[in-house]
């Protein structure tokens, strides 16, 4: 149970003014149809972290040496270094014509794909090996931080300060990386 909780929380905290976040308010604001932007969110969050997590277990299961044990020390250590940079809304775009479900689906599978949620997706399917365990927790982690955006769209950027969710995202990313380095020299 350890890779759902560690996945859920990690996601969770540094989904906190992420991009898709901030895609989740600019959908709200735009469709003011919570539900289908809810269900898109949710299938391209199932679709895109099962294959990060999927590719964190091969990878790990190829590479389970000393060296990608490193990295993936590493690797959380960047994530928490990357967590402190914000995203800007400027570089969201949504494709006018198409349904809010539709247009959440495609934007957010496409916007999350290579962002700092799904390469967390690969470190920590690398770091626990189960496929079913990261992918459930990340998408959890995903809900719980996208669905308050999508209900309350603009007004919760006023009410969460994410300077300080962002310092709490990469302070865990830190520690999850010096664990791993701990784990590592031990």
């Amino acid at each position: 149970m350890e890779p759902l909780f560690a996945s859920t929380l990690v996601v969770a905290l540094a989904e906190m003014g992420d991009k898709t976040q901030l895609l989740a308010i600019l959908l709200a604001s735009r469709f003011r149809r919570p539900w289908p932007i809810v269900a898109g969110i949710l299938l391209a969050t199932i679709a895109n972290h099962a294959l990060a997590a999927w590719a964190g277990v091969a990878v790990a299961g190829l590479l389970n040496g000393f060296w990608f044990r490193l990295a993936v020390a590493l690797g959380f250590l960047a994530m928490a270094a990357w967590t402190l940079v914000p995203d800007k809304a400027d570089d969201l775009t949504t494709k006018p014509g198409r349904g809010a479900f539709v247009t959440t689906l495609i934007a957010f599978f496409l916007v999350e794909i290579g962002d700092k949620t799904q390469v967390a997706t690969v470190a920590l399917g690398a770091r626990y090996g189960s496929v079913a365990l990261v992918a459930a927790g990340t998408t959890i982690g995903m809900m719980l931080a996208n669905m308050p955006a999508v209900w309350l769209g603009e007004r919760i950027t006023r009410v969460v300060p994410l300077n300080i969710v962002r310092m709490v995202a990469a302070g865990l990313f830190a520690i999850l990386g010096l664990v791993a380095l701990i784990a590592l020299f031990a």
